[in-house]
């Protein structure tokens, strides 16, 4: 067995392991590196190492650092109660103002998981008050993630705009920014008319009442009642995902079907009241802050894990009370998967079998049909896995594919990028667990059977929609 055959078993085994037990797939992927680096290929420790992606680790933790400062002092809590205030009651709003509020989030550092993980409870808790759809506000905070997590100083980014650039492939970070966030708002319009949003129009948040919009059958309506046993920020448990276990405020285990009597969601505290959190001298720092960051990536050439640690520590010193706790809030787990992942395709790279695998994917005489099934691969894997893995994997396994020049780098780029990040609303996936975990819960049977069956919709539409519009118009 040659050793490119080898190291594909071993991603492969990476993957199905990771998704199938609690093993943290970056570990995995690390000790992949080691076993067949080392007794199969006959590499030191330091040539292993030498794939250890430096640059990333520091766009990592210094994004993720800076985002948990400004969760620790309010500033996110700002952002939030100030964006859905501005709506002035009008519910068809709410969930736009989900999606752009995650979608700001993701855009400036927040990993996608962590930014769902704070926005879907509130979510949840507006589906309840203001009878609206959970699967409508699910997907809103899902897409929103989705569409500022491509940003150039965003994780999904970050990730695919450093592998890009290491690979010596023609980028084109804002144009991959906007493709994602555009093809994520549509989409967002479809979800909106398809689970309810019609019925929503002209409600205001003082009108009340009325039936959950949305597929009766499917989604049951939700008759709130008092009591508060297991209320949010209460009795956490640990939600076990494919790659990492989030804790969440309550427990995921889907009831039977029928009337719901929420018993353990409490009205949320009315975003149009007067309670909302005030700008102060730090948080006005840290939203300056996170500006220049902004600025300083989008216009000079600084380093963005540099200048997020730069403005980091500068609130540190500023506001010392903000830092307390934030280093520990870093997404050590993201940190290691996807260093751990992007390691092991160094080995690959190392041994040939990115450019073996890029030429048979080549040699099939079909550059787009080629194009497709990449595509296909990057969203039915990160369907059930990580997509911050599959970004580290499947680019680099494409560039000697893309280096002939049959199909342009950055359209593929982002078709492939696209289509292995709108699938995570299946709820086997992080973001779709996360939102399963936090809806209302005589609902949660039926909101994981939709997410269900929307990701799984996404994985077999999204490549072949995103091959369309930003692949083959590139050989017309």
């Amino acid at each position: 067995m040659s050793d490119h055959v080898i190291s594909l078993i071993a991603l492969a085994l990476v993957f199905t392991v990771a998704t199938f037990t609690s093993v943290h797939m970056g570990a995995l992927a690390i000790v992949a590196a080691f076993v067949v680096g080392t007794f199969f290929v006959h590499e030191s420790a330091d040539e292993i190492f030498g794939g250890f992606p430096g640059d990333l680790f520091v766009v990592l933790v210094g994004v993720t650092f800076l985002f948990a400062i400004a969760k620790n002092n309010g500033t996110v809590d700002w952002l939030v109660h100030a964006s859905t205030r501005a709506v002035r009651g009008r519910i068809a709003l709410i969930p736009w103002v989900m999606f752009l509020v995650t979608a700001v989030l993701t855009a400036v550092g927040a990993v996608v998981p962590a930014a769902v993980a704070i926005i879907a409870p509130i979510g949840m808790g507006f589906a309840v008050r203001y009878r609206i759809n959970p699967v409508l506000l699910g997907l809103f905070i899902i897409n929103g993630a989705s569409a500022g997590g491509f940003s150039p100083i965003s994780i999904f980014g970050s990730i695919t705009n450093g592998v890009v650039s290491r690979n010596d492939l023609p980028g084109n970070p804002m144009l991959l920014f906007a493709s994602s966030f555009v093809f994520n708002a549509l989409l967002s319009v479809v979800v909106f008319f398809l689970f309810g949003g019609r019925e929503l129009m002209g409600r205001r948040a003082q009108d009340g009442g009325g039936p959950v919009p949305g597929n009766a059958d499917d989604v049951p309506e939700a008759r709130p009642k008092g009591g508060d046993t297991g209320a949010p920020g209460g009795g956490a448990v640990a939600l076990q995902t494919s790659t990492t276990v989030i804790p969440t405020s309550t427990t995921v285990t889907p009831t039977s079907t029928g009337t719901a009597e929420l018993s353990d969601l409490p009205d949320p505290p009315d975003p149009f009241g007067p309670s909302a959190p005030r700008l102060n001298r730090v948080r006005v720092l840290t939203l300056t802050g996170l500006l220049g960051l902004v600025l300083g990536a989008l216009f000079t050439d600084l380093n963005v894990g540099l200048l997020a640690l730069t403005v980091a520590v500068v609130l540190s010193l500023l506001a010392p009370e903000s830092a307390k706790g934030a280093v520990d809030r870093c997404a050590w787990s993201t940190v290691l998967l996807v260093c751990g992942v992007v390691t092991f395709v160094g080995t690959m790279e190392r041994i040939g079998t990115i450019d073996w695998l890029g030429h048979s994917v080549a040699d099939i005489g079909a550059p787009l049909l080629g194009a497709l099934l990449i595509c296909c691969i990057g969203a039915v894997v990160s369907a059930f896995a990580s997509t911050t893995g599959i970004l580290g994997a499947l680019i680099p396994l494409a560039v000697p594919f893309l280096l002939g020049g049959e199909v342009g780098a950055v359209g593929m780029v982002i078709a492939l990028a696209i289509s292995s990040s709108v699938v995570d609303s299946s709820p086997i996936s992080t973001s779709g667990a996360l939102v399963t975990a936090h809806a209302p819960e005589g609902q949660r049977d039926a909101v994981f059977r939709k997410l269900m069956t929307w990701g799984l919709s996404m994985a077999a539409i999204a490549p072949p929609v995103t091959w369309m519009i930003f692949v083959v118009p590139g050989r017309l």
